[in-house]
């Protein structure tokens, strides 16, 4: 059974009964790029009872196309830990145009929170509880996602990108972590 988008019902299932019960749960999105992360992420908040959670997209925090270890680190620092002892968290968005760092963002203590993207695991390290889910893809769907979905400004990017994602899954194995793990079928 699939939901909109061809997101597996089952998976959104899985991760909204794994926090239940939690008093604010953190759910992470993790996985290569193009898997499906997005998608599940969208289709999780739509799914959430009660009030939606707040969802940080790594995408939004990577400090350009060699950010993806700066970014998991940031959060690991400065948003997650802050809500865990019950204060303010925060993460500072890229500005992708003008290849800089743009607004503070922050997340209030209380609620519920869905990180989403590559190093999303190793972003909620601290959070001990939280909901950890993998996506993965075959190599070939992952690329024609990725490349399809972002009109052509990430095709100088994929091999560079991909040879980042691959060190940091080697360093940190996040795919080995207890998580709720989701396939994406290859259409």
């Amino acid at each position: 059974m699939s939901g909109r988008d061809g997101v597996a019902t089952p998976a959104v299932a899985a991760i909204i009964a794994a926090v239940r019960g939690h008093r604010t749960p953190i759910v992470l999105i993790d996985g290569p790029s193009g898997a499906g992360k997005s998608t599940l992420a969208d289709a999780v908040v739509e799914a959430w009872p009660g009030v939606a959670p707040t969802l940080v997209r790594l995408d939004d925090v990577y400090p350009g196309w060699s950010g993806l270890d700066l970014a998991g680190e940031q959060l690991a620092r400065t948003l997650v830990p802050p809500l865990l002892r019950g204060g303010v968290g925060q993460w500072r968005r890229w500005d992708w145009t003008a290849d800089r760092a743009g607004t503070l963002e922050v997340s209030r203590p209380g609620h519920a929170l869905v990180i989403e993207g590559c190093g999303a695991i190793t972003a909620g390290r601290a959070a001990s509880r939280a909901v950890r889910v993998w996506v993965e893809a075959s190599d070939r769907v992952r690329k024609r996602r990725a490349l399809d979905r972002d009109e052509g400004r990430f095709d100088p990017y994929w091999e560079m990108w991909e040879r980042q994602w691959r060190r940091h899954v080697r360093r940190t194995q996040p795919a080995l972590q207890d998580a709720i793990r989701v396939r994406a079928v290859d259409v």
